[in-house]
């Protein structure tokens, strides 16, 4: 049988993978190109864990053989020879390379005639490895952070460069208050993955040094890892400027506009009223921020923008809570935080300007 170190070649290939973990497992943390077809559901890997831990190993195997038996094994079996009969390329993984990727690998090549390489270490040492490799371009690479006040359009502009991290996008949020998506954010250590394996493929491209947006530690309910925010706290920076017309436009575009058509293709029934109920809470999550009086005056504001969007399809009224909650609340925290970096900036200037600053920026 055939077992295959972890590999920065996995990852930059997007080898597709077989994860024989239980659901309640792939669902903490997984890898962006695995499926989890798994040798155990659930319940079956709770009651062998229980057997294991009163009876040891031998007890928990015969009992996980008995419950995987007959049309249960015949089916999996057959679910995971579609997976390598699809995907010739791929691997096979468990938590730690031990008992279910074994067995999983030895079914296949008896029962399907399959020989498919197994990952040694299995999930544990893929995700040590993408850890690794973070904490390894901090070492060795080159970062520069990209600031601005909200709406400047700093996702723009990464989006542009060839050599970005585009953070706000792996952990699928905007990273305010008003930040989450139609679709769920994924896993924080799936986030952590998808940082990992983005940087891993840039460097495979060649680039030694990154552009990312300046970010807090959480980007919704995605961490950052610890090394990397600290890190940040002292590299380099460019700074967005914009007008606030410039900027409401861009908010309304992206948080109003764009986010409506979010939820209503994921939900054409309901959709809108979950867009209404999003923009509602993000806006009661500033209260105690703003104070009850600026609240309500917001809140006034927003629902009567709301109620005409849902009434005529015009977003025009939107512009008013906006731009009245840069000026009130963004805008301050955001002129006090660039004040306090200036030692940092290397340029600053308009989305064009920045863009071409980086372009030829060489750290």
């Amino acid at each position: 049988m055939v077992d295959i170190p972890p590999s920065r070649a996995l990852f930059i290939a997007d080898t597709p993978m077989l994860d024989a973990r239980a659901p309640v497992e792939f669902g903490k943390g997984a890898f962006p190109t695995a499926v989890n077809l798994p040798l155990m559901n659930d319940s079956e890997r709770h009651e062998v864990g229980l057997r294991y831990k009163e009876q040891g190993q031998q007890a928990a195997v015969e009992l996980g053989h008995q419950l995987v038996g007959g049309a249960i094994k015949e089916a999996r079996i057959a679910a995971w020879a579609r997976f390598a009969q699809e995907h010739p390329q791929g691997c096979l993984y468990c938590f730690r390379g031990g008992l279910r990727s074994q067995i999983t690998q030895q079914w296949l090549k008896s029962e399907a005639g399959i020989a498919y390489p197994r990952v040694a270490g299995g999930y544990k040492a893929m995700r040590h490895f993408l850890m690794e490799a973070i904490e390894d371009a901090l070492t060795h690479c080159r970062f520069v952070v990209v600031g601005g006040m909200t709406g400047s359009g700093k996702t723009d502009v990464l989006l542009q460069l060839d050599n970005a991290l585009d953070l706000e996008a792996y952990a699928n949020h905007r990273g305010s208050s008003f930040g989450k998506r139609a679709s769920p954010q994924p896993s924080p250590i799936d986030f952590e993955h998808r940082l990992a394996i983005a940087l891993i493929k840039l460097q495979a491209r060649g680039h030694h040094w990154f552009a990312l947006e300046d970010e807090s530690r959480l980007i919704g309910a995605c961490a950052l890892p610890l090394a990397l925010h600290q890190h940040m706290q002292s590299l380099p920076m460019v700074w967005l400027e914009d007008s606030r017309e410039g900027r409401v436009e861009r908010i309304l575009r992206d948080y109003v506009s764009g986010l409506c058509e979010e939820y209503l293709a994921l939900d054409p029934r309901h959709g809108f009223e979950r867009y209404r109920a999003h923009l509602l809470a993000a806006l009661g999550k500033l209260v105690k921020r703003l104070g009850d009086q600026r609240y309500r005056r917001l809140l006034h504001l927003m629902e009567t923008a709301l109620a005409r969007q849902e009434r005529d399809g015009v977003v025009d009224l939107h512009r008013a809570w906006i731009e009245a909650l840069l000026a009130d609340y963004y805008d301050p925290i955001y002129a006090f935080q660039r004040e306090s970096k200036r030692s940092r900036l290397l340029f600053a200037g308009s989305q064009a300007e920045v863009f071409g600053f980086l372009r030829q920026y060489r750290p």
